[in-house]
């Protein structure tokens, strides 16, 4: 068995993803984070800690949208794959749909439309209410 050591990078990078908790974040995100506190890492080692985390099930890992990129979300709901998701679109905060609601329409796609919804990378966009308010935007889906 591989022994797993603590590193001051690797606390770093958790302290980051704890901190970022609700929100999806990009390896750049964490290397900025880095930066500003003055902790010279190579990227490299930042990806391979990315890619543990995401191994080990502590982080969850999904396509951006409209690049080739990646964004990673902190697993803290065991039961991630059970609901759908949505994300704000300016601060990046993510939100947990577990009403009842959302399992109807998952239902309803799989009943009526032959379509199993993976729940885990579900992602709905838009913007939350706060940054709606802050952007003076209340548009709605037509």
């Amino acid at each position: 068995m591989q022994k797993s050591y603590n590193t001051k990078s690797k606390d770093l990078i958790m302290k980051f993803v704890e901190k970022h908790s609700d929100k999806a974040f990009t390896a750049a995100d964490i290397i900025r984070f880095l930066d500003e506190q003055n902790f010279s890492v190579n990227t490299t080692t930042v990806y391979r800690n990315i890619e543990k985390l995401t191994k080990t099930g502590t982080l969850i890992k999904r396509k951006s949208t409209g690049n080739e990129s990646c964004e990673y979300q902190l697993a803290t709901v065991d039961t991630c794959q059970e609901h759908i998701h949505m994300q704000c679109t300016s601060c990046s905060k993510i939100f947990h749909l577990e009403c009842d609601f959302m399992k109807d329409i998952a239902h309803h796609l799989y009943n009526h439309h032959n379509f199993s919804l993976d729940c885990i990378d579900s992602m709905l966009k838009g913007l939350c209410k706060k940054c709606s308010i802050k952007n003076k935007k209340t548009t709605h889906c037509k």
